[in-house]
């Protein structure tokens, strides 16, 4: 706790020259900290989503998506970034361990506005705090490795703008299969997925369905899929977007998409974020 608080009383903010929005949490696992961002960014034509990019097999930046043109296979992009890439026509997506690095890149394209996923703790970077609070927060309030959290939990004060699930926004999920709305989910289904928290999908789909979780941004192989094809003859699939880019090239057969959103409440106020963002176009 600590050496946090020294560390982020002691770091220098560099400014870029553009508005940069930080979109984080301090709990571990998911949160809602992608689909928050989708739905921030979506509102600009200019905009770039820089994360670090876990899972990827490629180390280094790279240009993900140039306004919606994909330049990258998922093996070099990670899961996250290529659901970024085809969830934003308008945007361009960057991976990089060096924040600051691909900061500079996104200047050099000309992206107005920068959207940095999970970038609370880059305490070195000048830039609007996002933090997103759980609907129910960790009982062990030590940090890790024994606790429910990355950062101290006194962390949310230093957040220009803190989001809570339940209070400003709600989870809202829709299905698909091959492009169509689907209303109505087989009886037999598995949910296929390797996210953090996988449990929490459950609540959504029929009370039946099994499961199968990997460790998240695990990256699926061939007889994996095979095995359990076998071990579920006869039962459909379904699985999350982030998972869904990691699947498409495996060609499954009766697999439905789980569409997750999150639909802001009308009078969470966003003033704060607004005038920062205008203060950079006066």
């Amino acid at each position: 706790m600590l050496i946090i608080a020294f560390k982020r009383a002691s770091a220098k903010a560099e400014e870029f020259g553009l508005p940069i929005i930080s979109i984080g949490n301090i709990i571990v696992g998911g949160s809602g900290k992608t689909p928050l961002t989708i739905e921030l960014a979506k509102k600009y034509d200019d905009a770039c989503i820089i994360l670090r990019g876990y899972g990827r097999e490629s180390k280094g930046l790279y240009v993900i998506s140039r306004k919606g043109k994909v330049l990258e296979d998922i093996k070099t992009s990670g899961d996250e970034a290529m659901l970024y890439a085809k969830s934003l026509p308008n945007a361009t997506v960057i991976v990089s361990e060096d924040r600051k690095k691909a900061i500079l890149k996104a200047k050099e394209l000309a992206c107005k506005i920068v959207f940095l996923d999970d970038g609370f703790s880059k305490y070195s970077i000048s830039k609007f705090d996002i933090l997103i609070r759980p609907k129910e927060e960790p009982t062990n309030l030590l940090c890790l490795p024994s606790g429910g959290y990355r950062e101290p939990k006194m962390a949310y004060s230093f957040a220009n703008l803190e989001l809570q699930e339940g209070r400003d926004f709600k989870r809202v999920v829709s299905f698909s299969k091959d492009g169509e709305h689907m209303d109505v989910l087989p009886s037999k289904l598995v949910l296929l997925t390797a996210i953090s928290k996988p449990k929490r999908l459950l609540e959504f789909l029929p009370k039946n369905t099994k499961m199968e979780a990997f460790e998240d941004h695990h990256t699926f192989t061939k007889d994996e899929l095979e095995n359990i094809k076998n071990e579920y003859k006869g039962f459909s699939f379904i699985t999350t977007g982030k998972d869904f880019v990691k699947l498409q090239s495996f060609n499954l057969d009766n697999i439905y998409l789980m569409d997750l959103t999150l639909q802001i409440e009308k009078d969470v106020d966003f003033k704060l974020m607004n005038d920062y963002i205008n203060s950079y176009s006066s």
